[in-house]
């Protein structure tokens, strides 16, 4: 997990004196972006107070002192929301395990209306799977049981796979571009909720499976996921392109309704060949052979279970 202090020195590296028009004049500098002292005054606070802030020892920043800091650090909106949340949370220590996530009647019905139509799934605060269509089912997941999410024992982790599966890259043809946002918003997340013992955990094991995401992480960025392209090589259907949306529920603000639509007719007729197949054996997640592309290249989906040791090879 992330502190305050971290994410201001971090942010602080980042801004050069000339960017805010700051006079060096031409004296050497040890640091390399602003000094702490000079944020310090930008910010119309005491170079003491923010020393400790930095360091942890302050009790507490209000509001106008972080607005005041994420001004001259230059922060847009959604870094401007992690510095606070990560400034509420500051005054809290240990990890405490919260309990299972359940998915809202709403959801569900919303989902099961859907069904075929358009692929959906919804996610919990970490990334697991809390349930699908059979659209969404098909499309991210065809070799998992279509009741998988139903058991949280079971539920598929995308930021696991994401990061873990050696097939993930071939699956995802953006995985690069997908990488930064998934990291970016599981700092986001973290910041919000900084004692959840099972994030800590998957972060953990994420951090030490995979060099990418570990340098990721270093880098310090926070990015929301509310909307982007996926270019997916799927292992039934071949290439396509979809663009993902995110609803949010304001009184289950942990939960997010993924839905996929296609970004071009080539694509919008390969989600026509898998999902009519999925109604065939709901059950197992089965597709039988009917449709498949010939520019099909795996034989399963990230999302499906693999060994440890194939996780290990993915870097």
């Amino acid at each position: 997990m992330e502190s305050l202090g971290a994410f201001l020195k971090n942010r602080r590296d980042r801004i050069t004196p000339a960017e805010i028009g700051l006079r060096t004049y031409g004296t050497s500098r040890r640091v390399p972006g602003l000094r702490r002292e000079e944020l310090a005054q930008l910010a119309g606070v005491s170079a003491g107070y923010y020393t400790r802030l930095e360091q942890g020892l302050a009790e507490s920043a209000s509001e106008q002192v972080l607005d005041a800091l994420a001004r001259v650090l230059r922060l847009d909106e959604v870094e401007s929301a992690h510095l606070h949340n990560l400034a509420r949370q500051s005054g809290r220590s240990g990890l405490s395990e919260p309990p299972a996530e359940t998915p809202h009647d709403r959801d569900r019905a919303l989902l099961a209306a859907l069904d075929q139509a358009t692929p959906a799934v919804l996610l919990g605060r970490r990334g697991d799977i809390l349930d699908w269509n059979r659209a969404g089912h098909a499309l991210l997941g065809e070799g998992l049981a279509f009741d998988a999410p139903q058991d949280p024992d079971r539920r598929p982790s995308v930021p696991r796979a994401f990061f873990l599966d050696p097939l993930a890259r071939d699956f995802y043809r953006n995985w690069s571009e997908l990488a930064e946002i998934h990291v970016g918003y599981l700092r986001l997340t973290a910041g919000r909720y900084p004692t959840d013992a099972r994030l800590a955990a998957l972060l953990g094991e994420i951090m030490m499976g995979s060099d990418t995401f570990a340098g990721l992480w270093a880098a310090g960025d926070v990015r929301d996921c509310t909307t982007a392209a996926m270019h997916i090589q799927h292992p039934t259907a071949g290439a396509l392109s979809v663009t993902y949306q995110v609803w949010l529920q304001p009184d289950s603000p942990d939960h997010r309704l993924e839905f996929y639509t296609p970004n071009d007719p080539g694509s919008a007729d390969a989600l026509r060949t898998l999902i009519p197949q999925t109604a065939e054996s709901p059950g197992s997640g089965s597709t039988g052979s009917a449709g498949v592309s010939p520019e099909a290249t795996s034989s399963r989906s990230p999302l499906e279970p693999c060994s440890r040791a194939a996780q290990a090879q993915g870097e």
